[in-house]
């Protein structure tokens, strides 16, 4: 006869691991909470897990504390540890990342200090998801490796023409979209998943270019990295290593507006893969389309004071707007609502 708690069976253990992905991405990313929240299985794991896998990557590359030399070595090293046919073992890994992780870890290195738990998670999954989402995750790391290294004499990222800025943003989130597109097109017809890979670069890269034209103060003092355009900033009489000096706040407003209208570019393409992204498998449009919708309402914000961005850093829509769209899902958002809820909320806040 034994005592005590029964040993746990592999599928509790395995429950309990996605059980804590789905909590550790709503402690990194509000959007993507949002997301996963109105997906349903077995799309919601599949996306909570694709996500994770990325953001341990972006967690390296955002860590100012390391020297890029290092982070290079660090996402190679990720890297292999996604490849199938490697040797590299999960504790090599840790063994290297452990010395990085910081004594008062926030919840993305709370993500890089489990990534155990998530590569085992993951490899849990069937094998078409795992297939679909194991070359974009790849692809993304690679990128920023790629990037590291590029300027790691630099001491961070030190973007210069817009081109290479929708490089890097291809390399962070179109891969991401890549992903994601992956996994929702089964099972559509080939029309329909071929017009949403045509229109996934345009959402991705939506999503990102308004991330960085908020977030310009926080990248460089967080993370010294500058994302905006060197050869846009010189136009300004801004240096780069200036970026957050109150002397430059016009130079540098006047090129996150720039960046805003280039975003901008890509709201109608962005907008047709939401016509067209299937709803099955546990995929929902409301997943997508908020996020979308968010985008939308804080360009207006960053059109009407981009000046508070390097003020402030702080330029976002409130969480009286954010409450107010939710509601508008509730009970359900036809396609057809769509271009009306963007037209609302390029000209005001939703709940006003």
């Amino acid at each position: 006869m034994t005592t005590g708690q029964p040993e746990p069976k592999p599928d509790a253990d395995l429950e309990d691991d996605l059980e804590w992905c789905y909590d550790a991405v709503h402690g990194v990313s509000r959007t993507f909470s949002i997301t996963i929240d109105r997906l349903e299985e077995p799309m919601a794991r599949h996306i909570c897990l694709g996500y994770l896998l990325c953001r341990i990557a972006d967690t390296i590359e955002d860590a100012g504390h390391i020297p890029p030399a290092r982070q290079t070595e660090l996402l190679t090293r990720y890297d292999r540890l996604l490849d199938p046919d490697a040797t590299e073992s999960v504790e090599a890994f840790m063994d290297d990342i452990e010395p990085w992780i910081p004594d008062d870890r926030n919840d993305d290195w709370e993500v890089v200090a489990r990534t155990p738990r998530v590569l085992r998670t993951f490899e849990s999954l069937d094998e078409e998801p795992r297939e679909i989402m194991r070359d974009p995750v790849r692809e993304l790391v690679d990128g920023m490796a790629m990037f590291t290294d590029r300027y790691a004499d630099e001491g961070g990222l030190r973007l210069q023409t817009i081109e290479e800025l929708e490089e890097y943003c291809w390399y962070a989130a179109g891969t991401v979209g890549t992903l994601i597109t992956g996994l929702v097109a089964r099972g559509t017809s080939q029309d329909r998943a071929d017009e949403m890979r045509e229109n996934a670069r345009s959402f991705a890269l939506l999503l990102q270019l308004v991330n960085i034209a908020k977030d310009v103060d926080d990248d460089y003092r967080e993370e010294n990295n500058v994302y905006l355009p060197a050869e846009w900033l010189a136009a300004e009489d801004v240096d780069v290593e200036a970026v957050t000096d109150e002397a430059h706040h016009g130079g540098v407003t006047n090129v996150i507006k720039r960046v805003t209208g280039r975003a901008e570019s890509y709201l109608d393409d962005a907008q047709r893969y939401l016509e067209v992204v299937p709803e099955h498998n546990g995929n929902r449009l409301s997943a997508w389309a908020i996020p979308y919708l968010l985008a939308v309402g804080t360009l207006r914000e960053l059109r009407e004071r981009p000046e508070d961005v390097v003020r402030e850093g702080d330029v976002k829509v409130s969480r009286a707007e954010v409450f107010a769209l939710l509601q508008q899902f509730e009970d359900g958002v036809s396609r057809s609502r769509l271009a009306e809820l963007r037209e609302q909320m390029a000209n005001q806040p939703l709940h006003q």
